[in-house]
């Protein structure tokens, strides 16, 4: 898992937030995206990668300005083509150091060939107890998304 293992650090700026001083949660899904998609390219070492979805994102804590925005993602479980990413975002304080988690979330993506067609991605391997537990969370996260999706919920 250690060779997809991806830290992403960014400074939030006023730009990126709102009126309150707090960092648009669109900002912050933004970098997700782009740490988990390096993450999953690194793993597959494909042409492309492509956000297939986001599994459920549920913000902990507010990211201010002036924090220094850390995202952590690394692929947790493969299948043929498809790669769950696992995410987790941090907020920094640059004056303290102090560390909160905001927020964490998993990510789908799909390696594509050079002709944009799903193409095969290599096994995930752990090499520690603590990642041999990840894997197998993250082996039953991706059993319920696929049950989930053979099973959709109609649209309104």
């Amino acid at each position: 898992m250690s060779q997809s293992a991806t830290t992403m650090s960014k400074l939030m700026t006023p730009d990126e937030a709102n009126v309150y001083g707090n960092v648009h949660g669109g900002a912050i899904l933004k970098y997700i995206d782009e740490a988990a998609a390096v993450s999953a390219w690194r793993h597959a070492r494909v042409p492309k990668v492509v956000t297939v979805s986001l599994e459920r994102m549920d913000f902990k804590e507010p990211v201010y300005i002036g924090d220094i925005l850390v995202i952590k993602a690394t692929v947790r479980h493969v299948g043929k083509t498809s790669m769950l990413v696992g995410v987790r975002v941090e907020a920094e304080s640059p004056t303290t150091g102090e560390v909160r988690h905001t927020a964490s979330c998993y990510m789908t993506f799909v390696a594509l060939d050079r002709n944009n067609k799903p193409t095969p991605v290599p096994r995930v391997t752990a090499n520690t107890p603590d990642e041999k537990a990840k894997m197998e969370k993250a082996k039953r996260i991706a059993e319920i998304i696929k049950a989930s999706r053979a099973d959709p919920v109609e649209k309104l």
